[in-house]
């Protein structure tokens, strides 16, 4: 059976009892992870128990095939249930994963097998298995974003104590990685951080979620599409010192295009320009909101549209046509200016 997303976290840390196997897969590595590490400690209380806790990779499997089931199947030396925990698995298990579950549901019990995967596509023959089985349970690990990242920001806060302002939560969330890992370990470093304050403020968090190649992008991507030529000048040459990438500054203005683009057509639609930003996944953050704003009355649909245009096929003429990606990149940008109303020397 597949876990709907929301009841995903819940599930993985008090598995149902009818539950023999659960297959925890996706893109977010370090979430599979997360999940998984849950469920284990739900089962066995710990996730190094040397008696009820067994790992193992898909390359123990190749020597003994039967590994799989004969884990499930032994019984605990200690008493309770023993997870057995397959991680860095591909369809190359599934024939194992089968004849597993087989085998677990002719004996009516053995222990929680817990098998982790990467992304899995829809065709995947472990994922098929585990949706069809009975007793079989998946859960699908898909990067956070939107209300989902500050859902964690406000929750890693609260749990060490500390408050911060939406804005600040915001901010937060647009700064952090798409991997769960990862941005666990950026909000402990700012828990610990803020020790012995009640709140966060935004300069706190500035000084230690994400780097300054984040701060610059932001500073490239407004400039451009907001017009501001010398802006962009001083802001590239900035980029170039920090070594940040020309693909990552054109991708970086593709998202901020869309966004736009987003909101230009919630006004379209009867939105005012407050209720166009604030419509936005993650919201505009606070300091950046006059500028988008002033964007917003700067662009049209049709111009976005082309804008967007532009940015691919300069990505494409970065990969393919030989030119130096730092001038591809900027005369791009400067298109972009010159869409937004800027005078470009030519």
């Amino acid at each position: 059976m597949k876990v709907p997303a929301g009841s995903a976290d819940a599930f993985a840390k008090a598995p149902p009892g009818n539950i023999r196997a659960i297959l925890i897969y996706g893109p977010d590595l370090g979430l599979v992870r997360e999940r998984a590490e849950a469920a284990v400690i739900a089962v066995a209380g710990s996730l190094s128990d040397p008696f009820n806790v067994v790992e193992f990779t898909p390359s123990a499997l190749k020597d003994d095939p039967s590994k799989l089931t004969d884990e499930a199947c032994a019984i605990s030396m200690m008493g309770g249930r023993r997870v057995v925990r397959l991680r860095d698995a591909t369809d190359a298990v599934a024939k194992a994963a089968a004849d597993t579950l087989a085998a677990t549901e002719q004996t009516g019990d053995g222990a929680l097998i817990i098998i982790e995967a990467g992304d899995l596509n829809p065709r995947s023959k472990l994922r098929a298995l585990f949706e069809k089985a009975d007793g079989a349970a998946v859960i699908a690990c898909y990067m956070d974003e939107g209300a989902g990242l500050d859902d964690l920001v406000r929750k890693s806060l609260a749990d060490a104590g500390i408050s911060a302002t939406g804005d600040v939560i915001s901010w937060i969330a647009g700064n952090l990685g798409s991997d769960r890992m990862v941005s666990r370990m950026e909000l402990e470093k700012l828990t610990l951080y803020a020790a012995g304050q009640s709140e966060i403020t935004l300069e706190d968090a500035q000084a230690v979620i994400g780097d300054a190649a984040a701060v610059t992008l932001d500073d490239v991507v407004y400039a451009a599409t907001g017009g501001n030529l010398k802006g962009l000048t001083v802001a590239l040459a900035r980029a170039r010192f920090e070594g940040v990438a020309s693909i990552a500054i054109l991708r970086a203005a593709s998202r901020h295009l869309s966004r736009l683009e987003e909101a230009v057509a919630a006004m379209t639609g009867g939105a005012n320009p407050d209720s166009a930003m604030k419509s936005l996944r993650p919201p505009v953050f606070f300091k950046q909101q006059n500028s988008f704003r002033n964007q917003l009355q700067r662009w049209r649909p049709q111009t976005l549209s082309r804008a967007r245009a532009e940015l691919i096929q300069a990505e494409i003429d970065c990969k393919t046509t030989g030119m130096p990606d730092e001038a591809v990149c900027e005369r791009a940008l400067m298109r972009l200016a010159a869409m937004a109303g800027a005078r470009v020397p030519r």
